[in-house]
């Protein structure tokens, strides 16, 4: 059974290093945290890597989409620059690597899949290509904003977790078919965006038995997280734990 703790470092943990990347990772690591969210996309020959955005702008000293670039390009990289303002010898790290990271200090891994607009059938199946070869014995859970992806996925590795994630309803996502999709392929959870959850949502999760995650765009305090947990939210991504105790 699915089950992840409270907290899980979201991008690592994005507020104290820089996210995705393996320096941000040890650093949750060290932090306590046992769960970790990471965002992964493919290179152009197909090699799963750390990366949240569609383009290379915001988090490196790089230019374009990552599907424009060999990996041998984008680990050249600096994946620090941004969060520092100063050089670092910091590279967008490959799934692997982090696996290899993952594996070896016991932390368990949301892969949330991040596939760049046409990309989505290439992106899935070269992460299912390595994790198929890979022995990661940690737990773990995919999810993605993009619903085919997931369902795609599931077929590739049908006995892993899976969840969905929805950041508003709208007259194409609404929380009934939400739980349809979720009943229909057996999927764990739904991570919702702090500001649409309700009781409302939280009763219908609870009936069908599926675990519910929450992350916002700014960093919990504890007072909101308790609200959260009190409400029956499973986990919640946080960027900076500083402020919790972590069991």
């Amino acid at each position: 059974m699915l089950n992840p703790p409270k907290l899980i470092g979201h991008r690592g943990v994005k507020n104290l290093s820089p996210e995705n990347t393996l320096n941000s990772i040890e650093l949750a690591h060290k932090l306590g945290l046992k769960w970790i969210e990471i965002d992964v996309k493919i290179s152009k020959d197909l090699v799963p890597i750390l990366l949240h955005d569609d383009t290379l702008e915001r988090t490196t000293d790089g230019k374009g989409l990552p599907t424009d670039f060999n990996y041998d390009d984008l680990k050249k990289l600096d994946a620090g620059f941004s969060f520092y303002n100063y050089s670092t010898n910091i590279c967008i790290p490959t799934l692997k690597q982090v696996l290899l990271f993952c594996k070896k200090n016991e932390i368990c891994l949301n892969i949330e899949l991040k596939p760049n607009l046409g990309f989505e059938k290439n992106n899935v199946e070269a992460i299912a290509k390595l994790l198929s070869n890979f022995n990661f014995t940690n737990q773990y859970y995919f999810s993605s904003f993009d619903w085919p992806s997931v369902i795609l996925m599931k077929k590739f590795l049908p006995n892993s977790y899976y969840g969905l994630l929805i950041d508003g309803f709208s007259k194409d996502i609404s929380l009934k078919n939400t739980l349809d999709i979720c009943e229909k392929y057996n999927f764990s959870c739904c991570g919702f965006n702090k500001n649409i959850i309700n009781s409302d949502i939280m009763n219908e999760m609870k009936r069908h038995n599926l675990i519910t995650t929450i992350y916002s765009e700014k960093n919990l305090k504890p007072s909101e997280a308790n609200a959260l947990w009190s409400m029956g939210v499973k986990s919640i991504f946080i960027d900076d734990p500083k402020e919790f105790k972590i069991s």
